[in-house]
């Protein structure tokens, strides 16, 4: 007997102790609890990355939402910006046309003023002028004449 038959003979001992203990049910559950163990791995793997994907759907629509209300309130403060700068602008020139106005009368105030003025010493001057031509004719009826005459020719130039 040689080596190879006592090999041989180590050989068929160990194949039938590996199945008397059964190493190869103890393997497959091993690699069946291995499988199990990757496979639930795997699920929740693939559920987180549903969930991420879910938050990640969620967030984009809330930033979305964020920015269309930022742009809203962007739009209302531009609108309230021009409305506030059309009013400014609207009392202002109402505040230059009450200026204007009130320049215009005062100016034709003065201008009546001045008129009347020019009225009045025209008047005293006629009258005076009047006073003497007449003070020195001593015909008192030529001077109620000339005064009258005078008179009424102040008066019609006045109107």
């Amino acid at each position: 007997m040689d080596a190879t038959f006592w090999a041989f003979i180590g050989l068929i001992l160990f194949l039938v102790l590996v199945a008397y203990l059964k190493v190869p049910g103890m393997m497959a559950k091993a690699l069946d609890e291995r499988a199990d163990k990757i496979r639930d791995e795997l699920a929740e793997a693939k559920r987180l990355r549903e969930e991420a994907q879910h938050l990640l759907a969620e967030y984009q629509r809330k930033r979305k939402e964020a920015e269309a209300e930022a742009a809203s309130i962007v739009a209302a403060a531009e609108r309230e910006a021009a409305a506030l700068t059309a009013e400014a602008k609207q009392k202002t020139e109402e505040f230059v046309a009450r200026r204007n106005a009130l320049s215009e009368q005062k100016i034709k105030q003065a201008e009546t003023e001045a008129v009347n003025a020019v009225r009045a010493a025209a008047v005293d001057l006629a009258i005076a002028a009047a006073e003497k031509v007449l003070a020195k004719k001593s015909d008192e009826a030529v001077q109620q004449t000339l005064f009258k005459a005078s008179l009424g020719e102040v008066k019609s130039r006045l109107n």
